[in-house]
Order: C-alpha cells, then sequence, then structure tokens
C-alpha cells in the first residue's frame, strides 16, 4: 500500500516592507512521505518571500513535471516557477523555458559545489534566479514545523525573520545568480 501524505496547516501572516505585500494566508500543506520537515519549511519561506496573487503549493514531490510553489496568471501561463534543492541542468533549462521568472532556492551544505558544476550551462537565462540557503538555517526553519502553526513572516530592507510562537529564525539568502 502507497504511503499518504501527512496533512499539515499554517496559519501564515506576512509583512513584506520591501514589496509592500501584506496578508493572512491559511495554507494547507501536503507532506510527502519521504519530504522532511526541513524541505516543508523551505517550501513554506519560498511561498512566503514571493506571496503574490496566484500563488500556489503544487503536487511537487508527487508531479516531476511541477514546481514545489508557482504562480499561474488566469490564462494558466506560469509566471513563476519556484524549485528547491539541487535540480538537474535539463530540469532548470525546462523550466526556464516554461516560465516567466524561474527561482531556484538551495538549502544544503553541497550548494556551491552543485552550482559550480552546472553554472556555466545556464548564465543564458535571464529569468533565472539561484539563491542560497544556509544549512543551518534551513535546519533552524525545520524546529518551527508542526501540524498546525502560527508563522509569521517579515521582510524590511532585505532582512528576513520567519517567526512562531515558540521561535525566531533570521533568514539569509545568498544569491548565486540574479535574473537580469
Amino acid at each position: 500500500m502507497a504511503l499518504k501524505a501527512t496533512i499539515y496547516k499554517a496559519d501564515l501572516q506576512i509583512a513584506d516592507m520591501d514589496r509592500h505585500v501584506y496578508g493572512e494566508h491559511a495554507l494547507t500543506i501536503a507532506r510527502h512521505p519521504s519530504e522532511t520537515d526541513e524541505r516543508m519549511m523551505v517550501r513554506v519561506l519560498a511561498y512566503a518571500l514571493y506571496a503574490q496573487e496566484g500563488i500556489a503549493f503544487t503536487k511537487g514531490l508527487f508531479d516531476v513535471d511541477e514546481p514545489e510553489v508557482w504562480v499561474k496568471n488566469l490564462a494558466g501561463e506560469i509566471t513563476l516557477w519556484i524549485d528547491l534543492g539541487q535540480p538537474d541542468e535539463a530540469r532548470i533549462r525546462r523550466a526556464c523555458s516554461r516560465a516567466d521568472q524561474v527561482v531556484v532556492l538551495c538549502y544544503s551544505s553541497s550548494c556551491e559545489v552543485w552550482w559550480k558544476q552546472i553554472a556555466s550551462k545556464l548564465t543564458r537565462f535571464a529569468n533565472l534566479t539561484v539563491l542560497q540557503l544556509a544549512a543551518d538555517t534551513s535546519q533552524a526553519l525545520a524546529s518551527l514545523a508542526a501540524r498546525g502553526m502560527r508563522l509569521q513572516c517579515m521582510v524590511q530592507d532585505g532582512e528576513i525573520w520567519l517567526n512562531s510562537d515558540e521561535a525566531s529564525v533570521p533568514v539569509r539568502l545568498t544569491p548565486l545568480q540574479a535574473a537580469g
């Protein structure tokens, strides 16, 4: 018998003063049996950082042809594609051809090695942004995971904080490639 997803609920408040995006989101997060708390919380962070009209979690690990988070316009076109981890070069190229903007959020200690291997093949994509999240930060985000979460994401002057009722995690993203 196949294992089923575990459902998590999050009340996410966003105050992104840099983009002037504010709101409350009631999220239902389906966590794949092979997904860790760390990866799930990086998905939540990606959602919070790019929150806008039309943003949604996808089937993610359940469907290899979809990113973790995306934004579609009313015509059904993908305007933002967000992948996590260290996707292969072919997947990133495919994403860049399907979406207006592609963001890869790498969060392991081996990000530099992965990026050095594929960076030269991807520099031509002006719609690609690659960000590195320090491994200790993603592990700290994992400690915020709970079946029922109340989270606040605050962004001001480039500083990012993800808070729960019990803890606060400062988030620093290092750009490896910025969309041009």
